[in-house]
């Protein structure tokens, strides 16, 4: 047996996802191992999102940007990264990885306040399931519905927005979204400011360039098999 084949990878599901916790070791044995049992799981593991605790290595943005795209080719999503490095966790704040899970675990520093009145519920506006939001979602926040989703406010790195129909976020969209969830290619999403780490519509993923030109509001659909953006005309 290898040495990357001895490496133990823990793997348990948690509320935001899988949680996978790495052993002692160096880190490219540990990437290799981990990538090692991603695809000895295979199917099994298909569309989970990934939350890795990579404890104290310290990873750049090049590091976790390639750790990210090996997990993607493994047809899985690297939603989050815990870490006692400073740098590690800087880098996943720039990714617009979540640092935190819902037990506390690796908080960042507070946000500051944008000025967007925290809503106590989503409003429910329709009979499809569809829901609106007045407030900011950030890291580490997720927001699902089974119909459309209208959020007025921000979608801040780290967080995640699901609907089984479009969304439509009047403000900057930066996090995760996933229109159509339930394979509705048809469905579109909207912004006033389209950056987000992720895009899915259906079953097609879209990755946003890192250069981008001057801001505008953007629509996003599925055209020829592929995610496009464009200008959002409004009105």
């Amino acid at each position: 047996m290898s040495d990357v084949q001895a490496l133990q990878i823990d793997i348990k599901g948690i509320r935001e996802g899988l949680l996978v916790t790495l052993p002692e070791g160096e880190w490219p044995a540990l990437e290799q191992a981990l990538l090692e049992e991603l695809a000895r799981r295979g199917e099994f593991l298909k569309g989970a999102k990934l939350i890795i605790n990579v404890d104290a290595h310290d990873l750049n943005v090049a590091a976790m940007s390639r750790l990210r795209d090996r997990v993607t080719d493994s047809g899985l999503l690297l939603w989050g990264i815990l870490s006692n490095s400073a740098q590690t966790e800087r880098s996943a704040q720039l990714m617009g990885l979540a640092t935190r899970i819902h037990d506390g675990s690796r908080a960042p520093e507070p946000e500051a306040e944008d000025g967007y009145e925290e809503a106590a519920a989503p409003q429910d506006i329709g009979p499809d399931g569809g829901i609106m939001v007045r407030r900011t979602l950030r890291s580490g926040a997720s927001l699902h519905a089974p119909g459309h989703i209208t959020i007025i406010g921000d979608v801040n790195p780290g967080a995640e927005v699901v609907a089984g129909g479009n969304v439509v976020v009047w403000g900057r969209l930066r996090g995760l979204v996933h229109a159509g969830a339930n394979g509705n290619a048809e469905a579109i999403v909207c912004a006033m400011d389209l950056s987000p780490t992720q895009l899915r519509i259906a079953g097609h993923i879209a990755i946003p360039p890192a250069e981008r030109g001057q801001v505008s509001p953007e629509i996003a659909r599925v055209q020829d098999g592929q995610v496009i953006a464009e200008n959002w005309t409004l009105g």
